[in-house]
């Protein structure tokens, strides 16, 4: 049972200061000086209320890999991070290719309680691109899965990607591509470039990328359906998604908070918590990147967040599994990156990391504006402090976190999922789901 809560003296989205009242699930009213008798007063002073953050592009890890993430511990540090709403990938084991997995995973979500838990769909039987995936069954079962991707993989067959784009189309469903030419990137250890080249490491080319992307905006150009780019992370990339949309295409197009803020340059020294896939880029790729969420080439940001045991990353760099966690860290990186650098606002950090990934994911309940009637579903974030990023931040099973010893701004104070506290004054609450 969520209590009434009355949230006082928060500014929302950055702008004006206001009360909220929440009771039932949701908020009742939005005003000044509100009061309810017998409810439990949150101080808001000076802290900005977003609605609750939704990542379209996570990493659960169960079924099948729980030594690096349950779906209790990811939402543990979903909630950390202000979100209300996470979207699991579906490389687990067994992969998310059926509807009973899906709706195991929708069920997991709901009893652990922290965050809303969307599945998504696998395009292909075991992600292997061979086959199409039990997209209609998924769409049509309890978990009315709208997203497929085979992330990890990229769709490298046109036709199979072809008839996945047709197949969704007629239930308003999208495929999120990971864009990877899988022959040209063989053996990369790294982005392609001068640093590649200085350490002798095999590079991954900006072009690997962007030939996937040019190919996939053509075919649901065709096709009529709908396309969502994973990760984009090069300056082509995002020129291509510039001149699609320009065209009318109907394709979106994620980036992750590392490749906002973080460069090729950290390489040097194969720290394999810099390992991930898409690579770290150059400079010049950040510099697109920010410019391109900042015009609205970019729709989201997504974290990616990949949690991996410690002995996958604690080896030689070419041996290290690919990936970061970044629930945790992902609105602070945010801040960090575009709103102190003034490329975005708090109203549009609610847009990029919580209106359009729901409406992307087309889920229903999240991702809307502060408003009397809605779904209690907010993050308090105070925007005033500064602090490193230690494991005490991380809230989930794995740390290989890029962020460790970083000084990052801001810190989420308050987490509310469907009127409920999960993080309390900073503190995460215990015991929901119990």
């Amino acid at each position: 049972m969520s209590e009434t809560l009355v949230i006082t003296g928060a500014t929302l989205l950055g702008a004006e200061s206001a009360d909220i009242i929440i009771e039932d699930g949701r908020i009742a009213e939005i005003g000044a000086g509100l009061s309810r008798a017998g409810a439990r007063v949150v101080d808001a002073d000076g802290l900005v209320a977003l609605p609750g953050l939704v990542d379209l592009h996570t990493h659960l890890r169960e079924p099948g890999y729980e030594a690096s993430e349950t779906i209790l511990s990811g939402t543990r540090a979903a909630a950390s991070g202000g979100f209300t709403a996470v979207f699991a990938m579906p490389n687990t084991s067994p992969v998310a290719d059926t509807a009973g997995v899906v709706e195991q995973e929708l069920a997991l979500g709901e009893a652990a309680g922290y965050a809303t838990v969307q599945p998504i769909g696998a395009v292909t039987v075991g992600q292997k691109g061979e086959r199409l995936a039990e997209l209609g069954a998924m769409a049509t079962s309890r978990a009315q899965v709208r997203v497929f991707s085979d992330d990890g993989f990229c769709v490298f067959d046109p036709l199979i990607m072809r008839r996945a784009l047709e197949y969704v189309k007629s239930f308003d469903g999208v495929i999120a591509q990971h864009a990877q030419d899988p022959r040209l990137t063989e053996g990369a250890q790294m982005n392609e470039g001068a640093v590649s080249a200085e350490l002798g490491l095999t590079g991954w080319p900006a072009v690997a990328e962007e030939s996937i992307i040019a190919r996939d905006v053509l075919l649901a150009e065709h096709v009529g359906s709908r396309l969502h780019v994973c990760h984009l992370s090069t300056a082509g990339s995002v020129d291509i998604i510039r001149w699609a949309k320009k065209r009318g295409i109907n394709v979106t197009a994620e980036v992750t908070p590392h490749h906002l803020l973080l460069t090729d340059e950290l390489v040097r020294g194969y720290d394999a918590r810099f390992k991930v896939n898409p690579p770290l880029r150059r400079e010049e790729d950040v510099r697109a990147v920010r410019e391109g969420l900042a015009d609205g080439t970019i729709d989201i940001v997504a974290t990616d967040h990949a949690p991996h045991p410690a002995e996958a990353k604690a080896c030689e760099w070419q041996a290290a599994a690919n990936g970061m966690v970044g629930l945790e860290s992902a609105l602070r990186v945010v801040h960090q990156s575009m709103v102190e650098t003034g490329m975005l606002d708090w109203a549009d950090v609610a847009r990029v990391m919580s209106a359009a990934p729901a409406r992307i994911g087309r889920l229903s309940g999240h991702g809307t504006p502060l408003e009397a009637g809605r779904p209690a579903h907010i993050a308090l974030y105070d925007a005033s402090v500064d602090g490193v990023f230690t494991a005490d931040d991380l809230r989930g099973r794995s740390t290989n976190s890029p962020y460790l010893g970083r000084a990052l701004p801001g810190r989420v104070e308050y987490t509310i999922h469907g009127g409920r506290l999960t993080v309390d004054g900073g503190s995460l609450v215990e015991g929901i789901g119990a």
